[in-house]
């Protein structure tokens, strides 16, 4: 297999399962459907970010024995059994448990071992380029299957049919990790066996002393904002007659198309100055929303500002991770920024959800705005210092 066939079936392997985090978006309207409020989808997100994090710190030691390639047909086989159940159980009970624990551990695996495979087959210099190209279809992919769920809705389908085939699609993406185990071998930069990737405690200090730690403790900022705009976008959209549909599909776009023009920049001389004014933006974007009411023009510039502000972000931020990783640390850094991600990502709907239940929306997205301004200003204050 050539190695351009190899990049591209990876990425499409990749695209096929991204749409199961879109789906976690869907889980407000999948839970009224048997009377689960807000609070539920917190909870069981909340049981996600536990399977998430243990997935995560154990993932070096899962992949030093299958495999990297490997362990992430093994996660999507995972991801396809939890979105069957999210769509085949009618009540709170164990059945939605075993759902989310079996997404956190799918997704917590081939989020954190997605990019350390691409850091075997690609250089340092062009980490920025293929980071991007890697976010850019896993945003296509979670960002569209919402969009698929609101189709499939229009056309008079129940929410659950959009779990089912999404479930079909990551068996198809296991099945194609499964063939690319030896040809990703074949083409990996250093043909010697990979490194250890497992975290230990001397390993996870030694992270935390460095200056990764200010990524790590970035990306977990950022992926809160990210999940209070998106897990519940369903909710604010219902509540002031729009269709969260537009939202989705215009942030989708939006993110995919500047990830596709920023894919050959690296980050200019300062990629933390970079990064900051990005996320001024996703900033202000969260402000907008605010304000928007049931103004369909401001929704849309909403979902392009934030499209622009964290989608663009993202990358450069993971590129940064990996740089600034101790060389010998590179596996672990990536793990441990994945893991203060999920953290973020399934931890944070928790308090969104009882938020939104106890106080309204309006002071959760407040917390939301004045979150993305403070990380912002540590990215502006470690561009500014140099340090």
């Amino acid at each position: 297999m050539s190695r351009s066939l190899t990049f591209a079936m990876y990425f499409l392997a990749i695209f096929l399962q991204a749409g199961a985090y879109g789906l976690t978006f869907m889980l407000p309207r999948l839970f009224a459907e048997f009377g689960a409020s807000e609070k539920v989808v917190g909870a069981m997100l909340f049981v996600t970010a536990i399977a998430t994090i243990v997935t995560v710190y154990f993932s070096g030691h899962i992949s030093d024995k299958f495999g990297r390639v490997r362990a992430l047909g093994i996660a999507c086989i995972a991801i396809a059994v939890s979105l069957f159940l999210y769509g085949y159980v009618s009540s709170v009970g164990l059945g939605l448990l075993v759902a989310s624990i079996s997404l956190g551990f799918g997704w917590g695996l081939t989020y954190s071992l997605g990019p350390i495979v691409l850091t075997r087959l690609v250089s340092s210099e062009e980490r920025v380029r293929f980071f991007t190209l890697l976010s850019i279809f896993v945003m296509a992919g979670f960002g569209l299957s919402p969009v698929f769920a609101s189709v499939l809705e229009g056309f008079g389908y129940p929410v659950q049919t959009v779990f089912y085939l999404t479930s079909i699609l990551c068996v198809i993406s296991a099945i194609l990790f499964f063939i690319l185990i030896n040809p990703i071998k074949v083409h990996a930069l250093n043909p010697a066996p990979e490194r250890s990737s497992r975290i230990t405690l001397s390993g996870l200090r030694q992270v935390l002393k460095s200056r990764a730690i200010l990524p790590v403790i970035m990306v977990c900022m950022g992926a809160s904002v990210f999940a209070g705009m998106n897990n519940f976008q369903t909710v604010f959209a219902d509540d002031r007659g729009l269709n969260y549909a537009t939202f989705f599909f215009v942030y989708t776009l939006t993110v995919v198309f500047f990830r596709l023009v920023l894919v050959k920049f690296k980050g200019g001389n300062n990629p933390y100055l970079t990064i900051a004014m990005l996320q001024y933006v996703m900033a202000a974007s969260v402000v907008l929303f605010i304000v928007s009411g049931d103004s369909i023009p401001l929704y849309i510039s909403v979902a392009i500002l934030f499209g622009l502000g964290y989608g663009a972000s993202y990358p450069i931020l993971v590129a940064m991770a990996a740089n600034d990783a101790e060389e010998h640390l590179g596996p672990q850094t990536l793990q441990i920024f994945a893991l203060t991600y999920f953290i973020g990502i399934f931890g944070f709907p928790l308090l969104v959800g009882f938020g939104i239940v106890e106080f309204g929306y309006t002071p959760v997205l407040v917390f939301l705005a004045i979150l993305a301004f403070m990380e912002a200003s540590m990215a502006l204050r470690r561009a500014l210092s140099k340090v």
